[in-house]
């Protein structure tokens, strides 16, 4: 299967009920669409359709935003875009937006400054020739020949910035009262007469017996248009008309509470957009209201009427008209302006360059990180991160490696540990084989013993030995130290032991003389520092005579009748003089009586206090339950140390031998 279809199959596994629903309903409607079926039912179906397929693509958009930011590097890559790109980015936009509506007033001003420049020229021209008229003519001159030397001046003054400039002279003043009102005398301004726009200016001249006017009119035409804003590129103005509903005449605009539509175009004749300077200068395009009067048919005024201005622009041919008012500082401010810019540029350049970097290395330290959990996931614990950088992420990965090195150690010490302890097992197995597997049968002898390791491996010993029928051998002994190599002493210990008491005749052997021959093989055999405790008695059934040497050991004790007897004579521990001479100890022993033995682990555990359980304390503990089974006599002597230490823990091994000597 290919890695496709694999992931193909992978998704659809993960759709839910609800996902399956909504792509089945989803496909349906687009089938009845598709097919046009009509009806209600389709028509529901239709609607449903559209619900679960905006339901489907909310969860395409968020597996897909799961997909994208599962990633680290994407997760910052986005984060990084969101922090540091989109605020620049509509700082940029803000700032372009702000730029174009800068321009765009700029270039409205300068045409509406231009247009009115010559409306205030022509307004001024007819108060001249006002204020000329009323004056006394030159001898000769008739009135309308001193209007025709009038109007001649002003041509010949202004005909280069009013193209098309008519200058008339009439006594008919419904022009001035319908734009002007009945009380006003002068008029200036863009006045709309049909499908024609002009600049014109209405001035009043009373007479004694009459009102006479003068009129300047300026037709507004392609080739005026062409003469005015240089700055600006192509022109046009668009003429307005009253809409009438039902008429259907394009775009309708709306001013106030009126409606209008257009009427007529002017475009300013061979004027096109400049060429721009650099490539970030674009054209601006433009549309601006100028107000005008209207005179109808009827003489009916309007007054303001619009005339929508279209045009566009150069930002760079603006910015020169901006600049010009500079004055000698004009260069310095557009150094600096550009100084700024190219400092602004680099810090964000350096901004950029810094983010992808430190992005780079969070994002490859965490990828390697991640492929080295791959490796050790996979138990491939011999992998390293490779530390490029000595920061925090460096120091992770360090300690990354460190973990690697410390889990293969580990492991190794683990395959040790289990090779020893199952060293250790075979070790116990084999001690356990050392110690008695079957009681002897001794007449009036009934014999129990417990031996509970502190470790896997145990350094007591505790071994009884049928002699003859009538004669037993029980002894305990303690190695020093604690286990494989106190259990290996012990080992020498039981082999040294069996090979002296086994001989024929063994069972009258001075215990002494046995101890002494044992402590002779322990001081040749071993070291200095290796040492044993070391009990053994004889016990003799036909008449009752209990024959002991204690080697250095605790004393064990005989139990009749609530009253204890120890058993402590003998000499030092095994191992350390040789050829040292023992005492053996003998009594007789009462019918009933219980023979105890027992380590130092019994008697060693410690309270709450630091007080040991003590001998005196397990003698108490045997005589309460004197009457006992000698099983029951060891496990409750086991119990009260215990008991006495408040916790099952051991620190030392301990044993304990019971004989019931009936």
């Amino acid at each position: 299967m290919t890695p496709f279809l694999s992931k193909l199959k992978e998704s659809w596994q993960r759709l839910s009920i609800l996902d399956l629903a909504a792509l089945v309903f989803a496909i349906f409607g687009a089938v009845a669409a598709i097919v046009g079926l009509q009806g209600k039912l389709y028509g529901l179906a239709k609607f449903l359709a559209a619900c679960c397929a905006v339901y489907l693509l909310f969860r395409l958009i968020s597996w897909g935003r799961t997909r994208l930011l599962w990633s680290l590097r994407n997760r910052l890559i986005v984060a990084y875009v969101f922090i540091a790109v989109v605020p620049i980015l509509l700082i940029l936009i803000l700032v372009i937006l702000a730029g174009r509506i800068v321009y765009s007033q700029l270039g409205a001003y300068l045409l509406y400054e231009d247009i009115h420049d010559r409306v205030e020229m022509i307004r001024d021209i007819s108060e001249h020739i006002a204020a000329a008229h009323s004056a006394p003519r030159p001898a000769g001159l008739t009135e309308q020949e001193s209007e025709e030397v009038l109007a001649a001046q002003s041509h010949t003054v202004h005909d280069r910035e009013l193209p098309g400039l008519d200058i008339a002279f009439s006594n008919d003043t419904t022009l001035l009262r319908n734009v002007s009102g009945p009380a006003g005398n002068a008029f200036a301004g863009i006045l709309q007469q049909g499908d024609s726009l002009s600049l014109i200016s209405i001035r009043a001249m009373p007479r004694p017996k009459e009102i006479r006017v003068v009129t300047l009119r300026v037709p507004i035409t392609p080739e005026f248009l062409a003469s005015i804003a240089p700055d600006l590129g192509a022109v046009q103005l668009n003429l307005m008309d009253q809409y009438l509903p039902g008429a259907g005449r394009g775009v309708v605009y709306t001013s106030g509470s009126s409606q209008y539509v257009l009427a007529k175009p002017i475009v300013a004749r061979a004027r096109g957009l400049q060429r721009p300077m650099f490539w970030l200068d674009t054209s601006v395009e433009v549309v601006s209201r100028l107000d005008a009067a209207y005179l109808g048919h009827d003489g009916r005024v309007e007054s303001p009427w619009p005339v929508l201005a279209v045009f566009n622009a150069r930002p760079s041919r603006l910015n020169a008209r901006i600049f010009t008012s500079l004055g000698e500082l004009r260069d310095t401010y557009l150094l600096l302006f550009l100084g700024l810019g190219i400092l602004f540029l680099l810090i964000e350049i350096a901004a950029l360059i810094t983010g992808i970097v430190l992005t780079t290395r969070i994002t490859t330290a965490v990828s390697d990180l991640y492929n080295a959990t791959q490796f050790v996931r996979a138990r491939d614990f011999s992998h390293r991160v490779h530390v490029q950088h000595r920061d925090q992420l460096g120091v992770l990965g360090d300690s990354f490696n460190e973990m690697t090195g410390s889990i293969t150690n580990l492991i190794e010490e683990q395959k040790q540990r289990q090779r020893l302890e199952g060293e250790l097992t075979i070790a116990r197995e084999v001690q356990n084989q050392l110690f008695p597997q079957q009681v002897p049968h001794v007449p009036g002898v009934e014999i129990e013993a417990i031996c509970k390791a502190a470790r896997t491996v145990s350094g007591d010993y505790y071994d009884f030995i049928q002699l003859s029928p009538t004669h037993i051998a029980i002894t305990v002994a303690d190695i020093s130290g604690k286990g494989i190599s106190a259990a290996l002493l012990m080992a020498s210990l039981q082999a040294a032991l069996r090979s002296q008491v086994l001989a024929p005749g063994t069972e009258h052997l001075s215990t002494a003389e046995l101890v002494a021959r044992l402590n002779n093989h322990l001081v040749r055999n071993t070291g200095d520092d290796r040492f044993a405790t070391f009990f053994i008695a004889v016990y003799d059934s036909a008449t009752r005579t209990l024959r002991y040497t204690n080697a250095g050991h605790l004393p064990s004790f005989l139990i009749c009748h609530g009253k204890s007897v120890r058993l402590d004579k003998g000499g030092m521990v095994l191992g350390v003089v040789e050829d040292y001479e023992y005492e053996e100890g003998k009594l007789s022993v009462p019918a009933g009586a219980i023979l105890v033995g027992y380590s130092d682990g019994l008697v060693e555990p410690e309270n709450v206090y630091g007080e040991e359980f003590g001998i005196r304390r397990v003698e108490d503990a045997a005589i309460r339950v004197e009457a006992s089974e000698p099983r029951v006599v060891a496990e409750s002597l086991m119990a009260a140390a215990e008991e006495w230490a408040g916790t099952p823990e051991q620190a030392d091994d301990m044993t304990v031998i019971v004989a019931r000597l009936r």
